[in-house]
Parts: C-alpha cells; structure tokens; sequence
C-alpha cells in the first residue's frame, strides 16, 4: 500500500489524525485563553463531511498562600468544563471547496475558594462561541489557498477578592455579551503521493466593545467619589495569530504529524474605566505571546482502526503571573483511536497535561509587585471523541 494510501482511512475533521483536534480542546493545552486553536483544518478533509467533536477537561489546579498571608491552601481553583465545536465541509467542483466551523475558541474558568486570605473568593469566567466560514480553491494538487470570516461572540465576569488586592478587594466587572468580526487567510502545498501537506494560517485579531458594569467596593468608592456601580465601554481585542498544520507520510500506513501555533496575546488587555484610574492603566490580564508546539504520529493498522500518539508543550513565560491563569508552561502526552465503518467514523483519547509552577503576584498599594501564592506539582486530563458522517 502507499504512503497515500492511509488517508482513505478517515479521522474527522482534520487530515493528520485530528483525534488531536478534540483534545486540543483543553485550556490545559493552550497558549494562553485558547481552547481550540481556532483549527480550520476541515477544510482539507476529502469529500463532504459532517463531524461533531466533543472535549471534557478535569484540571486539578491548587496552591497555597505565601507565607506572609498565613499558608492557607486552596483545593483547585480549575474548574471543570466542556468544550463543543461542530463542522461542515463540501466540495463544490472546479476547485473550490467550502466548511463551516461553530467551536469555542477562548475561554477560562477560575474560582479561587474562600479558605485562604490572599485571594480566596477570586474569579474569572469567559464563554462564547465562534462561527467561521472558510473557502479554499485549488490552483493544482499542490498549492492551493484560504480565507474566510468569523464571527466571535464573547462575554466575561471578573472578581477580585481577598487581602492581596487591597483598596480592589471586592471589585467585580461584567462584560456584556458582544459580537465582533475578524478574518482568516492561508496557503497550503500538497504532494498526495506521500500523504504530505504544509498549510500556514493567520488568524486576524478581532475588537469586542463590551457594555460593561463596575461593581465598585466601599474602599474606593470613599476615594474616587464614586457609585456602588459604573456602567461604561471596554474595548477588548482578542489576540491575532499563526497556525502551521505540519503531516507527511513515513511509511506504508503510517503518518507524522506537527502543529505550531503563535498568538500574540500582549495585545489582549483588559482594562475597565474604573479599574484603570485605580491602577494607573493596568489590565485584569497580563498573559504573554507566547506559542505551542506538537508532534505525533499516526498508524493505519487496518481498513478499520487507527490510532495516534502526540507529545507537545507551550514553554514557560514571563515570570509575572496572574492570580486569574495561575500556570507557567505546559506540557503533555495524548492517545487516541479511530474506528471506520463506512460513511461514519468514530474517534475518542485522551491527554494528560503537566502545568508549570507559578507564583500569582498583585500590585501592592505603592505599585510594585509581590507573590501573593504558590501553585505546584499540577496538572490536567481532557478526554475527548468525535463523531464523523461523510455523504
């Protein structure tokens, strides 16, 4: 059989075992608020394919305050979530070919318990969900071209809550939910006789303008003059990115594959009215550009069943973290199968992801930075499946 010859065994909706696909749902395996890598990559599947994808992340996130603030411990301030994404894909002759792409792109989920004086009661939720339309023409069986549009809604709620924040002990902010809308484009090389493909994608920032409420504590009220509450505009910008989608074939029924991603999340700064006066401009997040690496392989052990294995890893960024992402640096190793029965394929696995260390700072009332806790020793598994049906 050639080396080609693997890709008539189908995985959903990415060409390189994207098994992987369901398992990069996990934020345990992200660069910064990424959730699915805004993967497009049901664009290059073969015919016309219907896929639903499932991720399940259980992180065990936990830590204690520093010792000026007592030692009190905080038992996983991760919360579990679910992470779903769908897609359509169909040829439409003459080169052309067209998908449509729902998944949940960002998010976080943080809740620090109230058992410890430093930042118990903290926490941070993001949800939303992302609609994209992709297009791609074939110049030949080599190169070929895409683009597309998204349509990103998001929404957030923020608490700052214990000793550490001092006079912001107790602040709170709403973003509203708000719509916006951003753009892809990329190119691809195929050579098919050996199952090769190289497709870079960027990914546009996209500007949300949130209606947002400022829930304000007494400290500060007293100090600025201000109301319990204070409704204004925030504007976000989710960060701008790169995907490169590596695979190749290495010997009969057997695929390598890679995947690099970059996001600018320097940019990525949120900054309410009343929380910005009252620290001299800073953001609720501080995260870093930062970028994620994986590789794996893939093997077509019959007409029916395939199975994968990948390891990756983000590597550790600025020391200066946030109590709302308390991680630094990444890595993981993930197991998946697929099974084939005609029109439909089903695939399932799992991902173990070791967290980095890292110690949450806030400012203090002079303006300089301090630890606050220290989180060690964590980690997270994601499981995940997909159900793919081709016509």
């Amino acid at each position: 059989m050639r080396q080609g010859d693997i890709m008539k065994l189908h995985y959903g909706a990415t060409s390189a075992l994207a098994l992987a696909t369901a398992l990069m749902a996990s934020g345990a395996g992200a660069v910064g608020l990424d959730r699915s890598n805004q993967d497009i990559t049901a664009i290059f599947e073969e015919g016309n394919v219907l896929e639903l994808s499932f991720g399940k992340v259980f992180p065990e996130l936990s830590g204690k305050d520093v010792a000026v603030f007592g030692g009190g411990e905080y038992d996983n301030v991760g919360e579990d979530f679910l992470n779903v994404s769908t897609s359509a894909k169909m040829d439409f002759g003459n080169g052309f070919s067209g998908a449509v792409i729902i998944d949940q792109p960002f998010g976080a989920d943080i809740d620090y318990p109230t058992t410890a004086l430093a930042l118990g009661g903290t926490m941070a939720q993001l949800d939303g969900h992302t609609i994209t339309a992709v297009g791609r023409y074939q110049f030949n069986e080599n190169v070929s071209v895409h683009a597309g549009v998204r349509r990103q809604t998001l929404e957030g709620d923020i608490t700052l809550s214990g000793a550490a924040y001092g006079p912001l002990n107790g602040y709170s902010v709403a973003l509203e939910e708000n719509d916006a809308t951003g753009y892809l484009v990329g190119v691809a090389y195929e050579i098919p006789e050996i199952a090769l493909r190289a497709a870079l994608t960027y990914n546009s920032a996209i500007e949300h303008d949130f209606d947002t409420v400022e829930s304000i504590p007494a400290a500060l009220q007293a100090g600025l003059g201000l109301p319990a509450q204070v409704p204004s505009t925030t504007t976000v910008e989710t960060p701008e990115s790169w995907n490169l989608d590596l695979q190749t074939g290495i010997a009969p029924d057997t695929l390598a594959f890679a995947n690099f991603r970059y996001a600018a999340y320097e940019d990525t700064l949120v900054s309410p009215q009343v929380f910005s006066a009252a620290t001299g401009g800073a953001s609720l997040t501080n995260i870093d550009d930062n970028y994620q690496v994986q590789v794996g392989v893939g093997r077509k052990f019959s007409d029916m069943f395939a199975a994968q294995v990948a390891v990756g890893f983000e590597p550790e960024g600025d020391e200066r973290i946030s109590p709302l992402d308390p991680t630094n640096g990444k890595r993981w190793i993930s197991l998946g199968g697929a099974y084939n029965m005609e029109t439909v394929t089903l695939s399932g696995g799992i991902r173990y992801t070791m967290l980095g260390d890292a110690n949450p700072e806030t400012r203090n009332p002079d303006g300089s930075i301090s630890d606050r806790a220290e989180f060690s020793d964590n980690s997270a598994v994601a499981i995940g499946m997909s159900v793919a049906y081709r016509f």
